[in-house]
């Protein structure tokens, strides 16, 4: 298996980059995040990688972080979740958002992701929701009694109309001991640009 490589952009497009490791350019599909955590083209880089192998083609993940290839590494043994699809959701997601919402068990958030619907949301929940802690280096699963609150805070805001990723982003930072409403106002609050 290839677990890293060490090499110098040449190029950085929407979906992978291609390094030149001794020569031999590689191809390496990455999520948007980083892609855009990449230095410039030309700079030299160390990937985390991922080969996914198929009958029909050899295929390379990259990843910044060890944590971000721990977590796609758990989304692909999901029945139903292919390498795509992990790509799609750790694009639409940091890590600590997309664990915070299974850990939620918030299908709302995880059936937003690109190419996941309802089912493959709950089958994603079910399948990772008690083993992501342990699974994903550097990452802890939110506080069990802020759970509750976040998860009423977060479905407020989605009905109010704002996107799956706004809302992750404003309830991330909010207090573990606050209430749904303290949680709501804050996140109002910086959505109105008043944070």
């Amino acid at each position: 298996m290839i677990a890293s490589l060490t090499g110098r952009i040449v190029v950085r497009a929407a979906d992978h980059c291609v390094l030149d490791v001794s020569g031999v350019g590689y191809r390496v599909a990455m999520s948007t995040g980083s892609l855009t955590a990449l230095p410039h083209a030309g700079d030299t880089v160390t990937l985390h990688t991922y080969l996914h192998v198929r009958p029909e083609e050899l295929a390379l993940f990259g990843f910044e972080s060890p944590a971000e290839k721990a977590l796609f590494e758990k989304l692909i043994t999901v029945s139903g979740v292919g390498p795509k699809v992990a790509l799609a959701a750790l694009s639409a997601y940091s890590v600590a958002a997309l664990t915070d919402a299974i850990a939620a068990e918030d299908v709302g958030v995880v059936s937003s992701i690109p190419g996941v619907g309802k089912k493959t949301a709950q089958r994603i929940i079910l399948d990772l929701k008690d083993r992501l802690g342990h699974a994903v280096p550097g990452v802890e699963q939110g506080t069990p009694r802020a759970g509750g609150a976040v998860a009423e805070a977060k479905d407020a805001l989605l009905a109010m109309g704002f996107s799956p990723a706004e809302v992750a982003s404003v309830l991330k930072a909010g207090e573990p001991g606050e209430d749904a409403e303290g949680l709501l106002k804050v996140a109002l609050k910086r959505l109105g640009g008043g944070a």
